[in-house]
């Protein structure tokens, strides 16, 4: 079976951090670039913990709403905050998760008195999600802290370095699209 790396055409590294490389069917084998393999590991070790630290971020913002939230639910909540109303089954596609899952956690958020569900009036079967204006309002909040937070963390780089590192986290992320 293929790695999907190698699949991709991009170098291997061992468990030893040694880098091998690796041939595309008719493309020219390169050999990696000097200290690819040393600045990958660090690159992921990098977005380990950003990424603990914002599933930290999400349960505690999801607390500020409301002690019973889940960080799940938060998620939901980001969406429909920044989308705007959509069917369930929308909704579970842009998380990428199961239609049973989606719908435990509107019903949580339902029962938090968060979000609203009503039928579709062109297909009644379908179920129409949006926030209440109590949640988008407790949404917000969450977003200005949050907000405030980075800017007093980034306010200390220069606007030029702030700006290169939203060009390359916005790369980073389209590349993974």
């Amino acid at each position: 079976m293929t790695n999907p790396v190698q699949a991709a055409g991009l170098p291997a590294v061992s468990a030893s951090g040694s880098v091998h490389s690796t041939v595309v069917e008719g493309a020219p084998a390169l050999p990696p670039a000097e200290g690819l393999a040393e600045a990958v590991r660090d690159t992921q070790q990098q977005i380990g913990t950003l990424l603990v630290r914002a599933r930290k971020s999400l349960a505690t913002r999801a607390a500020t709403i409301h002690p019973d939230l889940k960080p799940m639910s938060f998620s939901v909540m980001m969406l429909l905050a920044r989308c705007g109303s959509m069917h369930q089954l929308e909704l579970a596609q842009k998380l990428d998760t199961d239609k049973a899952v989606v719908s435990r956690l509107l019903k949580q958020l339902e029962s938090l008195e968060l979000i609203t569900r009503t039928a579709d009036p062109e297909d009644g079967r379908a179920m129409i999600v949006a926030l209440t204006p109590l949640a988008h309002a407790r949404y917000e909040s969450t977003q200005d802290t949050s907000r405030q937070a980075l800017f007093d963390k980034l306010s200390q780089w220069d606007v030029a370095d702030v700006r290169q590192f939203a060009k390359i986290l916005a790369r980073f992320n389209e590349d993974f699209n």
